[in-house]
């Protein structure tokens, strides 16, 4: 593994999310070490999300909610993973449970983790917790929808296991932590036993 000098850091703005800007030298494959240079950073937080199947009805449950970034160059609206930002002091699986329950309603018994992952390195911090869940529709205790005062307005849709490579292949799934994790069920259905 290369060694990093991590020389300074500052934040540069600090609103809603935070920028911070580094001054790093790196080895090179050579061994040397490279000049100072500047790196900018995201500093979103991790956050937490969750593959959803509903064990009876043999389906996964994604969110449909809008995403503003995308409706430039997207569609704006985008089916997804239930996710979230973790809390201070919050683990990630106490967020993808309080996430579940404020998108869909469920209370689950169970979550197991899959992978933790970063979203896009050359410019953020961010990782992501991705967790597999089971829910049957007696565990629906609540709405769902999301948090009316957090602007959230989240319609759930439940899609047979039978159709995901279909819908893997549309193109219909823009977002990353869904790819990945619509594609690991996919894949383990794919498996003797799954």
């Amino acid at each position: 593994m290369r060694s990093v000098d991590i020389m300074a850091v500052r934040t540069v703005f600090d609103s809603y999310f935070r920028v911070v800007e580094a001054k790093v030298r790196y080895q090179l494959p050579n061994g040397q070490m490279s000049g100072l240079v500047r790196r900018l950073s995201l500093e979103r937080g991790d956050s937490a999300a969750a593959v959803i199947v509903n064990t009876v009805e043999g389906t996964a449950i994604v969110a449909r909610q809008f995403r503003f970034p995308t409706a430039r160059t997207g569609p704006g609206w985008l089916l997804e993973l239930v996710a979230g930002v973790i809390e201070q002091g919050e683990t990630p699986e106490a967020c993808i449970r309080r996430e579940i329950f404020e998108e869909l309603g469920y209370e689950v018994s169970r979550v197991d983790p899959i992978s933790v992952f970063y979203t896009s390195p050359g410019g953020s911090s961010e990782r992501v917790h991705l967790f597999h869940a089971e829910v049957i529709a007696e565990l629906r205790t609540g709405c769902g929808g999301g948090l009316p005062e957090e602007g959230e307005d989240i319609e759930t849709l439940e899609i047979p296991l039978a159709h995901l490579p279909k819908l893997l292949d549309s193109g219909e799934i823009v977002d990353a932590k869904t790819l990945i994790g619509l594609r690991w069920l996919a894949d383990r259905l794919d498996q003797p036993g799954g």
